[in-house]
């Protein structure tokens, strides 16, 4: 039968740094107002410039009105016949053709009076606002009126007027308005990406830069490579990014200090976790050693020797420890059925034989591990499943623990298993977390926590595979290869 491990625990995915959206950032914005500025001050520019075109465009009609009232007025305007009165109105597109000379009004030509005028323009009183007016008003509601233009033309004192339609006027102040608004759209733009891509580089992208690295910060505070990297720069916002950096690195200080008094905590409590439980067994084979005959006092002597060995060996981890993670493993082929006996040789179980151990693994299985750390993860897995069926008074239920192994090519799995109660919910939910994994009241839960991190630095999983009552199973997942492996949970000594 291959068992598959029982994954209760949420996997949480990684969320990347938050990011401001691009619709709501500070350059789309500051892009998108630029153009409106730059088109405002365009439309400032715009109306009286429409307006001028129209005065323009007028005075130039009435200059070419008079250039043709000067050569009738020294030939014979009384004689020309209508044919020829209405190819000059034709060419100079008006109606009729007057001159004002001594306060004396002669008509020159005329093809038609039209019944009345719609707007008289007085060419050289016509103010700017009048001038802004007028135009407004041939561009919204002309097309259809008539027209009285007249002025001095020269220096004769000569006042010509002329008569016509605002139509081509309208139209041609159209075009004008139509090329001029395409001109001020395109030099919005212009101006607004010059504007944009100086204000960016000056301002908006440091902001930026800032903004990115107070959000990283924020979600790794204890990661220096996200301190953010002040620029060279002596305005204001060179100094926030200054300021920004030594406040970072101060908060980062400052973690680190308070996270090494937390580190130095949990080693402290996993030390003293351990070095109860090979004391324990230390005092128990002790106690064995007054009750029984010389030859098992022969037999029991080297376990009680490397289990005090042990023990004296980590006290004296405890002057140079100065992290979270276990040393690293030193890895040696290890005959792994002569290292559970060992094991199982130091639980507190009575003679009466009330819990049954079980060594079930080959004799002739071998792996690469650290014999230490190997036996210090079996005997607190082997540990904990003793005190869970200990707790059990019924005298009926059965109470045996085994461990037993499975080799496939590269890989080996040790299988831990008890007839205890099961583990509780609460302990299941933070299995592997130091004082959350608590399977019993009083309980710090290192016992499982040291184990997963002695685990992994070998390169393997710890798995809990099954978990109801009447059956608890661990497997311990080892690769056997001879290729040294690289501790996983293990980082050097800063």
């Amino acid at each position: 039968m291959v068992l598959q491990p029982a994954r209760e625990t949420e996997t949480e995915s990684d969320t990347d740094t938050p990011a401001v959206p691009l619709t709501r950032g500070l350059s789309l914005k500051l892009l998108v107002l630029t153009i409106l500025f730059v088109m405002v001050a365009e439309v400032l520019i715009f109306i009286p410039s429409v307006a001028n075109f129209g005065q323009q465009w007028m005075g130039q009609r009435l200059r070419t009105v008079a250039a043709v009232g000067v050569v009738l007025l020294r030939g014979e305007a009384d004689s020309l016949t209508r044919e020829a009165s209405n190819d000059i109105l034709m060419a100079t597109g008006a109606k009729a053709i007057a001159v004002r000379e001594e306060g004396v009004a002669r008509l020159l030509v005329v093809s038609q009076m039209p019944p009345e005028v719609d707007m008289h323009v007085d060419l050289d009183a016509v103010g700017p606002v009048d001038a802004i007016g007028q135009a407004f008003s041939t561009l919204l509601f002309g097309g259809n009126r008539m027209l009285r233009v007249f002025g001095e033309v020269g220096e004769g004192g000569r006042e010509f007027e002329v008569i016509m339609p605002d139509a081509p006027l309208r139209g041609a102040m159209l075009t004008y308005a139509r090329n001029v608004g395409l001109l001020s759209l395109l030099i919005s733009i212009f101006t607004a990406t010059l504007v944009f891509a100086a204000i960016n580089r000056v301002m908006i992208r440091p902001i930026r830069a800032m903004t990115r690295s107070m959000l990283a910060f924020g979600q790794a505070p204890d990661d220096p490579s996200r301190v953010i990297r002040p620029e060279d720069r002596d305005d204001e916002i060179g100094i926030a990014e200054r300021e920004l950096a030594q406040m970072q690195r101060t908060l980062l200080n400052t973690l680190g200090e308070r996270k090494r008094l937390a580190d130095l905590g949990l080693a402290v409590s996993k030390i003293n976790h351990d070095m109860r439980n090979m004391l324990a067994s230390a005092h128990l084979i002790s106690d064995r050693l007054a009750t029984i005959e010389d030859p098992t006092v022969q037999s029991l002597t080297p376990r009680l020797l490397r289990t005090l060995d042990r023990a004296v060996s980590y006290s004296e981890g405890v002057l140079a420890y100065g992290r979270t993670q276990e040393e690293p493993p030193r890895l040696r082929r290890v005959r792994l059925r002569t290292l559970v006996d060992d094991v199982l040789a130091t639980l507190p179980v009575e003679a009466d034989g009330e819990i049954a151990l079980e060594n079930q693994v080959e004799p002739d299985l071998e792996i690469r591990a650290d014999p230490d750390q190997l036996f210090r993860v079996l005997a607190n897995l082997s540990r904990n499943a003793v005190q869970a069926m200990g707790a059990d008074s019924d005298s009926a239920t059965v109470r045996a623990l085994s461990i037993a192994s499975q080799y496939r090519p590269g890989m080996v799995t040790i299988l831990v298993s008890d007839t205890g109660p099961g583990l509780p919910t609460r302990a299941r939910k933070n299995l592997f977390a130091a004082f959350k994994g608590a399977a019993k009241s009083g309980g710090t839960g290192l016992g499982l926590a040291i184990a997963h991190e002695l685990v992994r630095a070998h390169g393997g999983t710890l798995e809990l595979v099954e978990s109801i009552p009447g059956s608890t199973i661990f497997a311990i997942e080892l690769p056997t290869g001879e290729a040294e492996i690289q501790p996983t949970g293990a980082v050097a000594a800063k």
